[in-house]
């Protein structure tokens, strides 16, 4: 009995310790919505988990944020399909650019669909593939479109500013 009160007292620390940090998700800094914030209110929180997820890395807004089932509609080559693609994507680009942080820049909420355009920035002074970072400025733009399904989101669209950032990282030359 002991046992299953320290496992729940530990699970619902755990679980407000986390839901406390719902006040750390980015807010954007304009939205546009076709119907009042409360009937848009779970396609919103599943836009923001996401946003949270590549601001924090943290794989618990991830996991929060998209449907088992999710499918990212513009995969790009190598990377896995479903919740483990975007987890895996984090990892590699915050070992190249530890800092990295993202702002919502606009939000558009329409039926069961949010579109978003990001704004990402930090240094990078990681490794990306044979390059080595000095710790120079990355700054890059993203436009997402997801479709959220009972409050996660269950298909994305995404397109990144890929050159402006290759050419950042020095991969690609001017």
């Amino acid at each position: 009995m002991k046992a299953l009160t320290l496992a729940l007292g530990f699970g619902l620390a755990f679980s407000t310790a986390f839901a406390g940090a719902a006040e750390n998700l980015p807010q954007p800094a304009r939205v546009w919505a076709d119907r009042p914030a409360g009937s848009v209110a779970a396609v919103k929180l599943a836009a923001l988990r996401y946003a949270a997820f590549w601001n924090s890395g943290d794989p618990r807004y991830a996991e929060l944020a998209l449907d088992p089932d999710f499918i990212d509609r513009t995969l790009p080559a190598g990377r896995q399909q479903g919740v483990a693609g975007p987890l895996q994507a984090s990892r590699q680009f915050r070992a190249a650019v530890p800092d990295l942080k993202v702002d919502v820049t606009d939000m558009v909420l329409a039926g069961d669909r949010v579109a978003l355009r990001l704004h990402f920035q930090g240094h990078f002074s990681g490794r990306f593939g044979d390059v080595q970072g000095q710790g120079q400025p990355v700054e890059f733009q993203a436009f997402d479109l997801y479709r959220v399904k009972n409050g996660r989101i269950a298909e994305n669209w995404h397109l990144e500013d890929n050159l402006t950032l290759m050419r950042q990282l020095g991969v690609v030359k001017p």
